[in-house]
């Protein structure tokens, strides 16, 4: 039986009395967090209290308020294709996933000269090591940026990776022009949402392709045509395009050579991992013998940002959020997001 007698518990034994130093002081170096330790299922998640992190000194420590759900996510948990394994081939070296965070810095490491505690910060983390689906992260200072006060922690927290990749996507190779014809594969996720908007506020004009159900969803967010791939194959339509941008990657290269006009570029964003490698050879030989380009985007994280919050400060990019999950319903959320049914982002609140 015990008994708390001020921060000290006192358990009764027939040799006397054993005080345990408590709770209090434990709870402020442990934190919640959803951990696994080995690949498969979202039933290999599990919620757990953790030590919590530490800053280094180039490092911020952020009260995490929001994370969001991306394809890393999905692919880390389950160890496939097999490259996401490629820092730990048997077991995940990061025990705790979570690529996009917004929160609040707590603490700062001796060398940080950008951030103080109780700023506002958002950012993705998969250059430093994830981490985001959790009470507390440590982060370098580099993979954040402060929050709008005008953008709540859930919008912030669905921002980095695929806002980023809207944007590397847009300006791979080339600066979207106005009136240039731009069509996106696989537009009803996260990525493509946030593409959708930036071609939309450049001038372009915009073909959406995606599963019936979300394409009431893209035609709201200004697309001018939308194409259901059940129905219809965008790359034997007889339409052309001077981008395209695929998050699906699962046609050949002759096919998105027919798709594109002269001069046109088709960048793939994700999608097969064999039809990406037959792009990265196959595609330079094409571009280097014809005007028209085929390449692979190779993410930077948080490169063009600063660009995302000027139009969402306009009023030109919202995030589009399908669904919010509790940081306890983190797994619950990861197989909702390895059914492909959502629209725009999967958010968690911690």
């Amino acid at each position: 039986m015990g008994i708390v007698i001020c921060g000290v518990v006192y358990i009764g034994e027939s040799t006397g009395i054993m005080p345990i130093r408590i709770t209090a002081r434990h709870q402020e170096n442990t934190m919640k967090a959803i951990v696994y330790r080995k690949y498969g299922s979202p039933d290999v998640l599990k919620l757990e209290e953790v030590d919590k992190p530490t800053p280094a000194d180039d490092e911020v420590l952020v009260k995490v308020h929001a994370a969001s759900i991306n394809d890393w996510d999905w692919g880390l948990l389950r160890g496939k294709p097999l490259i996401n394994r490629i820092s730990g081939l048997l077991r995940p070296r990061h025990k705790i996933l979570g690529t996009d965070v917004a929160g609040r810095v707590e603490a700062v490491g001796k060398n940080v000269t950008q951030f103080q505690p109780d700023d506002d910060v958002f950012g993705d983390l998969s250059e430093c090591g994830f981490g985001g689906f959790a009470e507390y992260v440590c982060a370098r200072e580099t993979a954040l940026t402060p929050k709008p006060a005008s953008m709540t922690f859930e919008q912030a927290a669905s921002v980095p990776h695929a806002a980023a990749l809207a944007v590397q996507s847009l300006r791979h190779k080339s600066q979207i022009r106005s009136g240039q014809r731009v069509l996106f594969n696989g537009a009803g996720g996260g990525a493509g949402t946030f593409a959708v908007q930036i071609a939309k506020s450049l001038g372009a004009e915009v073909t959406c392709v995606d599963s019936s159900m979300k394409l009431d969803m893209l035609s709201s967010l200004g697309a001018d045509h939308v194409i259901d791939y059940t129905r219809e194959d965008f790359t034997r339509n007889g339409q052309r395009y001077d981008l395209i941008i695929d998050v699906k990657a699962r046609r050949s290269v002759f096919a998105y050579r027919r798709a594109l006009n002269p001069g046109g570029i088709c960048v793939m964003v994700g999608g097969s991992m064999p039809r990406i490698f037959l792009a990265m050879i196959a595609g330079h030989l094409f571009s280097m013998i014809g005007r028209k380009k085929i390449g692979i985007l190779w993410h930077r994280a948080n490169r063009g940002l600063d660009f995302v919050i000027e139009l969402f400060e306009a009023g030109k990019v919202v995030p589009v959020i399908d669904k919010s999950f509790t940081l306890s319903e983190v797994g619950e959320a990861l197989r909702y997001f390895g059914e492909g049914k959502h629209q725009g982002k999967i958010v968690i609140t911690v």
